[in-house]
């Protein structure tokens, strides 16, 4: 029943002109009965990978999903002085040409045809419309190596070069740094055309050409393969992305696939444009696309009687909107640049950023200070609008001339947060595309106060990262002869690593009593599953909480950490000393000293695994030891001699169950 409704919605979108006046018609189909195409069979026309994606999420296959009865394009092919130029399954329609009224009397006569609405006059240009034109309403700059960062630190997987203030405004240089940099994810890009893409002097795409990474394109407007013979536009977007030159220009996602459509046509503007862009939706969802980032968008047309009203601005009242949504009902994430009115008498934003289910993006420069030119929100309908906002002033990209400079535009704003939220999301497919929006939301320096400008603000990656962790995160424990269990899942690289706290009946706070170290030699985020016992030894029973905090970057100019998860266990009866578990003595031997100290550790039974760790007062690993001993007594010489004067804790664990933790104090 939505379905039709969906039709019902797009008969009245299109103006009833005189034929005279159109040569390009939507015909609006009525249904897609006696079809041979079925639900029991998506992978005729849905990838594997598309199929994957409804399956992940929950998405059901539904009648949008079933192409266009075959009979009916048939039919109208076959009516004299026609071309059918696209068809979409969305929204069970055809595009074709015709200058004959005599074939469009005859459409109407089919019983299966709704109706057939003019959408775009003949081709009335003479010369392709040049990517400057106000239609994108970009600017483009020579980069001035001068004025700009060399390079990002050290410690960074790459070297930005002058796009390294882009990315740290979203502190998106941590996604890249623990392995998330596109690998495996999917973008479709929908655009003007992305001319000189494959030329070799086009530095920006050379490894994403020598990678194999551009999977398929599409021409929707000359119906070809060929997308590179153009407009630019496309181009310098999808540089933003993909680009891979180090110590110069690095883009979000350098290691993603890509699919690239052309849908706009640099001829003429008209509502069949619209009708391209759900097209080249579909296609994107139908090979399998993870992300669809677009920087067009629609408000006015060369026949004005075709204009767009702000009221429309609604999100379900453009074919474009319509079809953005459904896109993201589909299980992608659909990012929009959010147009680029904001100091014309238009103001605000144009279609699809009405969309209710995309996100719309605004543009910002490298220090958050939020363009002129950035359409203002909200939608016409009430919603926030833009969502979030990145840079767009003076953004980093590939030229039209084949050279790095930069540019203006919520068009640059757009992909250049695709990329980090593709990024995002590799860390986290478990999770569907709304949970990844809403991370971004959260994550954004307005969350608390959103506005017509930026929206929710600035995304900052790694707060998103840290919020999306603890909806992945789980743990349980259990108790048994007075140890308690711990289990948890999460996910790490080598760098990070988990504090455990605990509070136990009659205290007000928690205290850390464990540190476990995430695997060696782990570089890219990766599922782990944790055990750790906790003994209870002198605990009166009662309630016991624990909470795990999760260390995602352990650096000291950008330490930060997320609560993952809370533990609650019951002590049913108190436990004594100990000792009917095993002896366990631990001793730090001179304690205070000036020098080096030796740890002590007696037990009855052999330790193979005994992990040492010293902590400073506020948790942070400064030092680590991997040891053995036999049952009895053992020494371990601590190498302490270097660090400075103060207060440290010392960690003993048999494997990973803490057996004592002593304070440290050097003089």
């Amino acid at each position: 029943m939505k379905y039709f409704l969906l039709s019902v919605l797009l008969v009245g979108f299109f103006f009833d002109h005189t034929h005279a006046q159109f040569t390009r018609y939507i015909i609006q189909l009525t249904d897609k009965s006696n079809s041979p195409y079925s639900f029991s069979d998506p992978t005729v026309y849905l990838s594997q990978r598309a199929v994957d994606r409804r399956a992940r999420y929950g998405i059901a296959i539904d009648s949008t999903d079933l192409p266009v009865n075959p009979s009916y394009v048939t039919q109208i092919k076959n009516v004299p002085n026609v071309t059918v130029l696209n068809i979409s399954k969305w929204l069970n329609a055809v595009t074709i040409q015709t200058s004959d009224a005599n074939a469009i009397n005859m459409i109407n006569g089919f019983s299966f045809v709704r109706s057939a609405s003019g959408i775009a006059a003949r081709k009335g240009r003479s010369n392709p419309v040049n990517w400057e034109d106000p239609k994108f309403n970009d600017d483009l700059f020579a980069l001035d190596n001068s004025n700009h960062r060399i390079s990002g630190t050290a410690a960074n997987y790459y070297d930005y070069g002058n796009s390294f203030e882009e990315i740290h405004l979203h502190n998106g240089e941590f996604l890249h740094n623990i392995g998330l940099r596109g690998q495996g994810m999917q973008i479709a890009l929908l655009d003007n055309g992305f001319n000189n893409y494959t030329s070799p002097s086009f530095d920006a795409f050379d490894s994403v050409n020598a990678n194999h990474q551009v999977l398929g394109t599409w021409d929707f407007v000359a119906h070809e393969q060929n997308v590179s013979n153009d407009g630019s536009h496309g181009m310098s977007c999808f540089s933003t992305i993909a680009a891979n030159i180090p110590g110069q220009f690095i883009g979000k996602a350098p290691q993603a696939n890509f699919w690239l459509y052309q849908t706009e046509d640099n001829t003429s503007e008209f509502p069949i444009e619209e009708f391209n862009w759900a097209c080249g939706a579909e296609k994107a969802d139908s090979s399998g696309a993870d992300v669809i980032s677009s920087s067009l968008g629609y408000a006015t047309f060369d026949n004005a009687s075709l204009n767009h009203a702000y009221a429309d601005m609604n999100g379900n009242t453009t074919v474009v909107a319509i079809a953005a949504d459904l896109a993201a009902k589909k299980g992608m994430i659909v990012l929009v640049a959010n147009g680029n009115f904001g100091a014309s008498a238009w103001h605000f934003l144009d279609t699809p950023a009405d969309g209710d289910s995309v996100i719309a993006v605004g543009a910002v420069d490298a220090s958050g200070t939020v363009g002129g030119f950035s359409s203002y929100g909200p939608s016409s309908d009430g919603q926030i609008k833009p969502d979030v906002a990145s840079v767009g002033v003076s953004a980093i990209l590939e030229t039209a001339g084949g050279t790095i400079g930069s540019g203006n535009g919520t068009s640059f704003a757009c992909p250049n947060m695709a990329g980090l939220a593709t990024c995002l999301w590799q860390a986290f497919p478990e999770l569907n595309n709304m949970k990844i929006r809403s991370a971004l939301w959260k994550s954004g320096s307005r969350a608390s106060t959103p506005d017509d400008r930026i929206g929710y603000g600035i995304p900052d990656m790694k707060q998103a990262f840290a919020t999306l962790l603890q909806q992945f995160s789980s743990a349980n424990g259990t108790i048994s002869n007075c140890k308690a269990t711990l289990n948890w899942t999460s996910k790490d690289v080598s760098a990070m690593r988990y504090e455990i706290e605990r509070k136990i009946s009659g205290e007000n706070s928690y205290s850390k009593i464990a540190v476990v170290a995430a695997p060696l030699n782990v570089r890219t985020l990766t599922n782990h599953s944790y055990t750790m016992e906790d003994s209870l030894a002198n605990v009166q029973a009662g309630a016991i909480s624990y909470r795990i905090r999760q260390v995602i970057d352990t650096s000291a100019a950008s330490l930060a950490a997320t609560y993952i998860d809370t533990v609650d266990v019951t002590l049913n009866e108190a436990c004594g000393d100990g000792s009917a578990t095993g002896m366990e003595r631990v001793s730090i031997i001179p304690n205070p000293a000036p020098n080096d100290f030796i740890l002590r550790i007696e037990t009855d039974y052999s330790i193979n695994n005994l992990v040492i760790h010293i902590l400073d007062l506020k948790g942070a690993l400064i030092a680590e030891f991997f040891e053995s001993k036999t049952i009895g007594k053992a020494d371990f010489p601590l190498a302490t001699h270097k660090l400075p004067k103060g207060k440290y804790i010392v960690v003993v664990y048999s494997n990973t169950r803490q057996i004592a933790s002593k304070k440290l104090i050097r003089l």
